[in-house]
């Protein structure tokens, strides 16, 4: 049987969730994809999903799996193919030799959003899955501007409010030239 080298960075890594997608895969290694850094894009707020970006001085977790045709072609089906996200090929080492590998990446019409809680909760038992960096996959909401001018959750001394935060920079010691505001209104 035709099989491929698949690499998952995302809900893919939860491996409960790919036994019911593909019947056939097989884990072969992990792998860090130097160079990019996972982001959530979508449509809309709550209808985010991850997806890479070119990033220097970053890296990716991978698992990388070995999978059947039809496990592709659900995967294919899953994901969105080609419509919501598109196929990518990297050169990776198994047992030794070269072999080409593909993984998912979001098309380019859309825009950072904030995912479902549901939606993290499954990337993160993934992560506790391959024993990835859960720091890495944290970083992720705060990192990459996903909230500006996103409404948040403020939590202080037990009482909470709502406020809008407006970020500049992903990174937190970058404040160059612009101006960093953090907009809290109390209403207690």
């Amino acid at each position: 049987m035709l099989r491929k080298y698949y690499l998952a960075y995302g809900s893919n890594l939860n491996l409960e969730q790919m036994k019911k997608r593909c019947h056939s895969f097989k884990v072969i290694d992990t792998i860090n994809l130097q160079g990019y850094k996972l982001v959530y894009k979508g449509s809309e707020d709550n209808y985010a999903y991850l997806t890479i970006e070119k990033c220097e001085n970053s890296y990716v977790p991978l698992a990388l799996f070995s999978i059947s045709l039809f496990d592709t072609i659900a995967l294919d089906n899953y994901e969105g193919y080609p419509f919501f996200y598109s196929k990518k090929y990297f050169t990776v080492d198994v047992e030794g030799k070269e072999k080409d590998a593909f993984l998912y990446v979001m098309n380019n019409d859309n825009d950072y959003h904030i995912p479902s809680d549901e939606y993290v909760e499954i990337c993160k038992k993934g992560y506790k899955d391959f024993n990835f960096d859960e720091e890495i996959f944290v970083n992720t909401l705060t990192g990459n501007n996903v909230l500006k001018g996103k409404k948040c959750l403020i939590s202080i001394n037990g009482k909470s409010s709502y406020t809008y935060a407006y970020l500049c920079s992903s990174n937190e010691n970058d404040f160059n030239g612009c101006e960093c505001l953090l907009n809290i209104y109390l209403t207690w």
